[in-house]
């Protein structure tokens, strides 16, 4: 062979019978890899024994050192069985030789079986064994391991491997190889064969990798070369750290024990504690495995339960991101077996997170809820699937156990108990600070409450360092901080800046905006110490409609809202939602309702008109699709837990029902001449260089504008002033009057350009 010299092989040869040679006392074995040398040792002989069967075929050739590289005619005879002749003296000593290798292995193998029975009484921890007893594995399996873990514990067996392969390339060892090192008959290599099929345990559990390294890739069994997994590698040499296949998608968590359980769920999760106590504590292991999807949001104690269950269970938790396992790049179904692997050797009880992600794509749930069972079987027995959405797998789960949890945020009572709780650990607050009103407003859960506690506490510490007293402020930007930013990308964010003391409208339209936020501030006290949260199913949310003409207030209004109960507002143009195809309409609310859910934003849907300007009497199918569409909106508004507004220029396009349906219906009048005139005075900025010509009193009687139309006019006057250089006056007003009733297209008539000679002052 061109790498491998007889002298190379003689040298390794000699390492064999050296080490081989020796004793050892009969006694347990202390640790992995004292067992493991002895499991080496046996292979040394094995070669050894395997290396003098070829010698006795192989005829002496001047080509010898090409082997693997050539073929030669005597090789192929010998293939075919016919036999050349061989000295007699050669033969005998050879068959010396033989028996006397035979007789170690005997003696080495005896001494490895007392070993590990002593090993079996004194309980000391043996990799080999333990990996056997794990998967289930026969004499034969547990040999083929330690010839694949070989190489990696030493290079010399790959020259070994190659030797006896006659084949430079090949440093692995092969199913050939190991039947012959391991089979005396042909009877033993044909039931052999089952060994390597891809249902046996050591490639079903990938113990081992298969590689096929034939031209077209298509080679038979016996060709195959066999490598033995890295985690079983490290397995076998006693290193425990998870696969590092699975570190960028999976991680491993020693749970403990966490009372973070609320009065919701309390009595069906105990109930479930209960059963897997009496499933799991028998003996001997339950046929069903179990599966557990808990379904509810981000911070709800979903994970805390899977925990608490592996605690109570004596397991490690292995958390994987059903995610990230659809766009890694080893395919679903084979991760799926990684971690079922994984669980048993740790040994870990399995959780996978975000499996919601997994149940929307249609198109391969099959298989892979399919794949999933067969893990749970073979290795897990108990998973616990945690989403965010409630799922049911039909027939796909139809051999185990499911149990559905839900993990619903706490309701009102719950929540403002959950912030006094919480506040007790370490948490000082300032006198301002209400928790009841912070628990209406932000529906958080346990974990999001601890969140925003941690946020404000740091705001506080950075605000004030020798004083970190959380105060209202803290408390409201720490819990803003951890809402849902999701909604960003549906609608645009409006920064609230207006007050009570900017808007200008009836005091009943007041009163009924000040309702509105009251609503929001006591609904814990409503919902939850009086117990009317028990009577609603729907309709715990705000809803209210803002109508009135174009430039009244309804925006500003919504802005106050917000800014008055210290809450993020998103504006929806529903122009842009309304679509012309059947059913897109619905799609686009749903989207924008589902990324409402954790924002604890405040919804402002403008340009509702699109949508109301369409409900009428059925005369043809469009129609009935429009009113629909309205009839969706409704309902997803109900079903919302926050505020929602709806702003349009079209109330009397609106029925009993629609109305019954909504909490509030603020009516944004156009404003009368008193009205006009507060919002005459109140629209220039003090600083802004007002001319004395300014008649307020005259532009309110004779100019019926709204305020929206009266701050366009009063900012293009400060335009045309800054351009002459001069403070504002009467003539710059009336000119962005004319431009405004311009673009309203309602020109100003010859009598309401009679005062001041206006025709002058426009032209």
């Amino acid at each position: 062979m061109t790498e491998l010299t007889q002298t190379v092989i003689s040298e390794e040869l000699s390492s064999i019978a050296v080490s081989a040679g020796s004793s050892k006392p009969c006694r347990g074995y202390q640790n992995s890899w004292e067992h493991l040398k002895d499991e080496l040792l046996r292979l040394d002989l094995l070669i050894r024994l395997q290396l003098l069967k070829q010698r006795g075929r192989r005829i002496q050739s001047p080509l010898d050192q090409f082997k693997g590289l050539i073929l030669t005619e005597s090789e192929i005879t010998g293939l075919l069985g016919i036999d050349e002749a061989i000295s007699a003296k050669d033969e005998s000593d050879s068959n010396r030789e033989y028996q006397k290798l035979m007789e170690k292995r005997n003696r080495l193998e005896k001494e490895i079986q007392d070993r590990r029975a002593a090993y079996n009484e004194t309980g000391v921890y043996l990799s080999l064994p333990h990996l056997s007893d794990l998967f289930q594995l026969t004499d034969f399996e547990q040999q083929c391991l330690v010839i694949c873990l070989a190489p990696e514990v030493d290079r010399k067996y790959e020259k070994l491997y190659a030797y006896l392969q006659d084949d430079v390339t090949r440093k692995r060892p092969t199913v050939s190889l190991i039947m012959d090192l391991l089979l005396a008959s042909a009877e033993e290599r044909f039931l052999a064969r089952s060994v390597f099929d891809a249902h046996s345990p050591l490639l079903r559990f990938r113990l081992l990798q298969v590689a096929n390294e034939s031209a077209n890739g298509s080679g038979p069994l016996l060709t195959q070369s066999l490598k033995l997994d890295d985690r079983m590698v490290n397995f076998l040499l006693d290193k425990g750290s998870l696969d590092a296949q699975l570190e960028q998608i999976a991680r491993l968590v020693t749970p403990a024990f966490k009372d973070t359980e609320t009065d919701s769920g309390r009595e069906e999760r105990e109930r479930t504690r209960c059963f897997l106590r009496a499933h799991f504590g028998d003996a001997p292991a339950p046929q069903q495995s179990v599966m557990i999807y808990c379904h509810g949001p981000y911070g709800s104690g979903k994970q805390a339960f899977a925990e608490s269950i592996a605690h109570e269970l004596g397991l490690f938790l292995i958390v994987a991101d059903a995610a990230k396992m659809l766009n890694a790049p080893i395919a679903f179904e084979e991760t799926l077996w990684l971690l079922g692997r994984e669980c048993l050797l740790q040994p870990a009880l399995l959780c996978l997170e975000n499996f919601n992600s997994v149940t929307a794509d249609d198109a391969g749930i099959s298989s892979r809820i399919e794949t999933l069972a067969k893990v749970a079987k073979s290795c897990c027995r108990l998973v616990i699937l945690l989403g965010s959405q409630p799922w049911k797998p039909g027939q796909a789960l139809r051999h185990s156990v499911f149990i559905e949890l839900d993990f619903s945020t706490p309701n009102d009572g719950e929540r403002r108990r959950l912030w006094e709780d919480l506040c007790r650990q370490g948490y000082e607050l300032g006198e301002d600070v209400d928790l009841g009103i912070i628990a209406s407003k932000f529906r958080f859960t346990r974990g999001q409450i601890e969140e925003a506690l941690a946020a404000a506490q740091t705001l506080a510490r950075l605000r004030s360092p020798g004083n970190a007293r959380i105060s209202l402020t803290d408390l409201h930007e720490g819990c803003r901080a951890r809402s849902s930013q999701k909604l960003g990308a549906l609608a645009r964010k409006i920064q609230p800046h207006y007050s009570w003391t900017d808007i200008v409208v009836p005091d009943d339209v007041l009163d009924q905006l000040g309702e509105i936020c009251q609503r929001v501030v006591h609904r814990h006290r409503v919902l939850g110490d009086w117990g009317f949260g028990r009577k609603l199913s729907l309709g715990k949310g705000v809803n209210a409609l803002f109508a009135g003409p174009s430039g009244t207030g309804k925006t500003m209004a919504a802005e106050i809202v917000a800014n008055e109960l210290v809450l993020e507002l998103y504006k929806i143009d529903l122009s842009g939602i309304v679509s012309k195809y059947i059913g897109e309409t619905e799609k686009n609310l749903e989207q924008v309702f589902e990324a409402a859910e954790d924002s604890n934003a405040i919804l402002f849907f403008d340009e509702a008109d699109a949508l109301f300007g369409k409900r009428s009497e059925v005369r043809d199918s469009h129609d009935r699709y429009a009113n629909i569409e309205i009839s969706y909106l409704l309902q997803r508004m109900e079903q919302y837990d926050g505020v929602t507004i709806l702003a349009t220029n079209r109330r009397g396009n609106l029925d009993e029902a629609f109305s019954r349906r909504l909490a509030f219906t603020v009516h944004f009048p156009f404003p009368d001449e008193a009205n006009r005139r507060r919002i005459w005075a109140g629209i220039w900025p003090e600083e802004a260089p007002l001319d004395e010509s300014v008649d307020l009193d005259l532009l309110t009687r004779r100019f019926k504008l709204s305020g929206g139309n009266i701050k366009n006019v009063a900012l293009a006057a400060a335009f045309l002033a800054a351009q002459d250089a001069s403070p504002i006056t009467i003539a710059h007003v009336i000119h962005a009057v004319g431009r405004e009733y311009q673009k309203m297209g309602k020109p100003l008539s010859l009598d309401e350009l009679s005062a001041y000679a206006l025709e002058e002052a426009l032209t």
